[in-house]
């Protein structure tokens, strides 16, 4: 029984490779044609020809930007994907929200290490006008995880909380916010350590841009540094 097996296999091997080597060839034919008509170009220097339709990234592939090809002057530029999102951090695809930059909402540059100083769980004042007296941090954007530790946030961090004390239409809703002002000491890179006297934060929306428009109090450099709608309504920058 094995050996009729065996023979079987080794009849039908060959006629299989003829098959799929000589189906390949068509495919290649096709293609090459396809492109000539089109006048797609390769999409890298080191690919000698065009990519097949499960290798495309976009819809555009074969004739749109892109960043491996020969035409130098047809690649987009380094920064156009970083410019997208600053412009339009929260766009809809497919009929539903889509955050396009990591969780950092409308948050702009970049941030030195610092002390963190509030972790999930804990309750901090509202410093603006928008009707909430204080936060309750509820998770941290940006935070991937680790075990046992608890997700914390610094000052210039977006995080989700809840409102505890303040207006029923703000109450029992999970809304984002950025902390402005931390308790805890932290180290700036000319080697002074701040801190406030308060934990403090402010309700925004997706993009960074405040629910109130005045802040009372005054509000950490890394927070105004990363979100310029909070800097511009803040009184005094610390």
């Amino acid at each position: 029984m094995n050996r009729v097996v065996a023979l079987t296999r080794n009849i039908r091997k060959p006629i299989l490779q003829r098959w799929f080597s000589s189906s390949t060839e068509k495919l290649n034919e096709i293609t090459e044609k396809k492109a000539t008509e089109v006048g797609w170009s390769n999409q890298s220097t080191n690919h000698p020809g065009v990519w097949s339709t499960n290798q495309r990234s976009r819809e555009l592939a074969f004739y749109g930007p892109r960043f491996e090809q020969k035409d130098l002057s047809a690649q987009p530029r380094s920064m156009a994907a970083v410019e997208l999102v600053s412009r339009e951090p929260v766009r809809i695809v497919n009929g539903r929200k889509a955050v396009c930059d990591g969780g950092r909402g409308g948050a702009s540059g970049n941030k030195f290490h610092m002390s963190l100083g509030l972790p999930v769980g804990a309750i901090i004042n509202c410093a603006d006008n928008s009707g909430a007296k204080n936060l309750y941090i509820i998770a941290v954007a940006g935070i991937k995880g680790h075990l046992n530790r608890l997700p914390s946030a610094g000052v210039g961090d977006m995080v989700m909380a809840t409102v505890k004390k303040g207006k029923p239409d703000l109450r029992k809703k999970v809304m984002p916010a950025v902390v402005v002002r931390q308790r805890k000491a932290w180290r700036r890179r000319d080697g002074v350590f701040l801190y406030f006297e308060d934990n403090a934060g402010v309700i925004v929306n997706a993009k960074g841009e405040m629910k109130g428009n005045a802040i009372t109090g005054p509000v950490g450099k890394e927070c105004a540094d990363l979100w310029p709608r909070i800097a511009s309504n803040s009184g005094t920058v610390a």
